[in-house]
């Protein structure tokens, strides 16, 4: 089976050097390159590849906002996400990642990683399941219930770990996100609410703006404002005002069944 792939890095010697790890197998051809998440993302309309090899963190676009958006194309191409950070390894899980690499990447792995890939793409073309799809998406789901219970929090120079289910909202402001839980208010270490909200159970935390994340257990108030539009007061101890934006607006009635 030919796999077509796309490198995605914005560090260039990250991205020559995959593509000739994958010039070395036989059955890769490496279609094109791009070094940030909005080629990306032109790219995947063009080429149409079987597997996107994916940086994390990209100006633009993060490699998990190009992931979700891949997701939504008719075909959507394999993700395998492939960074210097290790703690993003449990998010990849929450958009259906292949595989995720560290850097410097290892021949080795990188060929697990491509038989990952080959059995999805097997998968997809036959309609089968195999058992070894349904025991990789039984350890996803493991891992996501795992991911969802403890946030890291930084407070000034501590750490604080605290139960996803105490967060009650978080927003973005430039390029940090701040956390508001039931006992502690600090700095999340995800650069974007995307990010954050890939750690949490999204049937709970809904971003109803595009600077807010909030926990839907944790709204004391719904106002209506203008326009039909609505804002949450907040059960933290400000009472913070939180909007919602037109889209969730229905998203919000519908829940409520206003």
């Amino acid at each position: 089976m030919k796999i077509s792939a796309l490198v995605v890095d914005d560090e260039q010697p990250a991205r020559e050097e995959l593509c000739y790890l994958l010039s070395q197998v036989d059955e890769v051809e490496v279609v094109g390159q791009a070094d940030n998440g909005v080629a990306a993302i032109g790219m995947l309309e063009d080429l149409e590849p079987d597997v996107v090899f994916l940086d994390v963190q990209m100006p633009g676009l993060t490699g998990f906002e190009v992931a979700r958006q891949a997701a939504s194309r008719p075909v959507p191409p394999h993700i395998v996400f492939v960074t210097a950070f290790d703690q993003y390894a449990l998010d990849a899980f929450g958009v259906n990642a292949v595989d995720y690499l560290l850097k410097p990447v290892d021949p080795g792995r990188l060929e697990q990683a491509l038989g990952r890939a080959r059995r999805r793409l097997e998968l997809a073309r036959t309609g089968v399941m195999s058992p070894q799809a349904v025991a990789q998406i039984v350890e996803a789901v493991a891992a996501r219930q795992v991911r969802r219970s403890q946030l890291v929090i930084k407070v000034d120079d501590r750490i604080l770990l605290v139960q996803a289910e105490d967060l009650i909202y978080a927003s973005l402001n430039e390029d940090e996100v701040t956390v508001v839980a039931s006992q502690v208010t600090g700095t999340s270490n995800y650069r974007t609410l995307d990010e954050l909200q890939a750690q949490l159970d999204q049937s709970v935390f809904w971003r109803v703006h595009r600077s807010y994340l909030v926990n839907i257990n944790k709204i004391k108030e719904i106002v209506p404002w203008f326009s039909r539009n609505f804002i949450l007061r907040m059960r933290d101890a400000k009472s913070t005002e939180i909007p919602v934006s037109r889209a969730q607006t229905k998203r919000l009635r519908e829940y409520l069944q206003l």
